[in-house]
């Protein structure tokens, strides 16, 4: 009689845990596709970042020419006054 409890008990816990297995197994695709949107999005933000960092570096060269620009004027401001 007792071993047919100590049966009953391990089958009901391979069928629960056979179960979980398949849950898990069930949502692998999704977690697949999910994991694969989510590389391509690091990829673009990798990109992004590049661009932002062109664009830093060409807005500080833009800003040292217009600092040139600047005193060049105010050269030419102050020979034509003085």
């Amino acid at each position: 009689m007792l071993w047919w409890i100590v049966l009953a008990v391990v089958l009901a816990t391979l069928v629960l845990l056979a179960a979980a297995v398949r849950g898990v197994l069930a949502r692998l695709p999704g977690l697949r596709r999910a994991a694969v949107k989510l590389q391509r999005r690091q990829d673009e933000a990798l990109e992004l970042a590049g661009a932002a960092q062109t664009l830093q570096e060409r807005s500080e060269a833009l800003q040292r020419q217009l600092t040139v620009v600047q005193r060049r004027i105010e050269l030419v401001k102050a020979k034509r006054h003085g």
